[in-house]
């Protein structure tokens, strides 16, 4: 009796399978297709992409090892081509880097091409941040030495990336101007970060030492 009830139960699971194929079977088969060719689509995209990367990077490099010959207006030209095709995540690296290039000839040119950076939603926050970073160390010494100082503070709040340096930069800047309480606050603040990079925690003793023997005097 079981093996007679296992048999009809089997006979109507066919049945119905059947039915469900006769009457779904160009739905089905359509779906189906459209998964082959999704998958399809992405590993061509993937495959493309990578092709892309390779060729980004390999153009990055050559930019780059132009700049370490000393061809500073041959890698600007080399970076700005990059920057101009997009080259995927390349794209933005090389604006940065064309913006140091001009930089080493104008500083302020080199401040307004890291401000277009720093002005782009479509790259990521991190990038948009050194780039004001970039932008301020280019200014720090010049007419708009206020405004830089100004951005730098923006950038050492405790949850930004480059604060580390935004802080270091600041304390020096006070030291430089004889400021040595407000350079003591941002030595203080670096001190407190426990996540201080310990290159900077090792010029530390050097700069609180310096703020502690306040401003040098000139003997006459």
């Amino acid at each position: 009796m079981d093996e007679f009830i296992r048999e009809v139960d089997e006979e109507y699971r066919r049945q119905r399978i059947a039915e469900i194929w006769k009457r779904y079977s160009a739905l089905i088969v359509g779906v189906a297709f459209l998964l082959v060719a999704g998958v399809a689509g992405w590993r061509y995209w993937q495959h493309v992409e990578l092709q892309r990367s390779e060729a980004a990077s390999a153009q990055y490099d050559a930019a780059a090892a132009l700049a370490r010959d000393g061809k500073a207006d041959e890698a600007q030209k080399a970076f700005d081509a990059l920057a101009a095709q997009g080259g995927g995540g390349y794209g933005p690296l090389a604006r940065l880097r064309a913006a140091a290039e001009a930089g080493k000839g104008s500083p302020e040119a080199g401040a307004k091409a890291f401000d277009a950076v720093a002005n782009d939603t479509s790259v990521e926050t991190s990038l948009r941040d050194l780039a004001r970073l970039r932008a301020a160390m280019l200014r720090l010494g010049g007419a708009e030495a206020q405004g830089a100082t100004a951005e730098l503070e923006r950038l050492a709040t405790p949850t930004n990336a480059w604060r580390h340096t935004a802080r270091e930069l600041l304390g020096l800047t006070a030291l430089q101007a004889g400021n040595m309480d407000v350079a003591s606050r941002w030595f203080d603040q670096i001190a407190t970060d426990r996540d201080t990079p310990p290159g900077l925690r090792s010029r530390l003793e050097i700069y609180t030492a310096l703020a502690a023997g306040g401003p040098v005097q000139t003997v006459q």
